[in-house]
């Protein structure tokens, strides 16, 4: 982890490009999460999760534009957002902060969307961790831990129990089935085969 914080802090101590990582643009719409496929890649592999489920998730949270900026004003008004490509919420960031050591701050997320993306890979590590081994067959393990990114460890124990997700999740959980092609191209792109038979 500790290699991790430190090339962060070096990727934040450049503000024009922070190291050449991308910043997503203001405009609505022209964000594409396979702009950070390396990214997606080295930290599912440093968190032992699935690059296809990482970045299946990041085009599932790519609904709106992920600018510091229009961030930042979106905070202004809403202050309990959440922040980053990966759109954590704060209390999330926390615990996930508090398991891994990391010296990061929830508001470096809205910054560094490499940083953004390894936390999201670690929260995903963390939710796999409390699926049981044995869940309903309606659902893959990757769609049980992206319907748990988006609506809680809780639920998504729940809906491995058979428990009929609501709306919302459903329709995250099409999202998630839909962008899973995109997804894998992205990886293909950078020269990693999209792990399309994983979970």
């Amino acid at each position: 982890m500790a290699k991790w914080s430190t090339a962060a802090s070096k990727q934040r101590s450049q503000p024009v490009d922070r190291g050449g990582v991308r910043t997503p643009p203001l405009r609505p719409g022209g964000y594409d999460p396979a702009d950070y496929a390396a990214y997606v890649v080295r930290s599912a592999e440093e968190a032992a999760v699935s690059p296809l489920l990482v970045m299946t998730v990041l085009h599932n949270e790519a609904y709106k534009p992920h600018h510091p900026l229009l961030e930042r004003l979106w905070q202004w008004w809403k202050p309990g957002a959440a922040f980053g490509v990966a759109n954590m919420h704060r209390a999330t960031f926390e615990r996930v902060r508090r398991t891994h050591g990391l010296s990061e701050r929830w508001q470096d997320l809205r910054d560094d969307p490499t940083f953004a993306i390894h936390a999201a890979a670690l929260h995903l590590k963390d939710l796999d961790r409390s699926l049981p081994k044995r869940h309903v067959r309606r659902y893959t393990r990757d769609e049980l831990l992206a319907l748990g990114y988006n609506a809680g460890e809780r639920n998504m124990q729940a809906f491995a129990r058979g428990v009929p997700p609501g709306p919302l999740a459903r329709s995250y959980l099409r999202r998630f089935r839909a962008h899973r092609s995109r997804a894998a191209e992205a990886l293909a792109d950078c020269g990693r085969p999209g792990d399309a038979a994983a979970g």
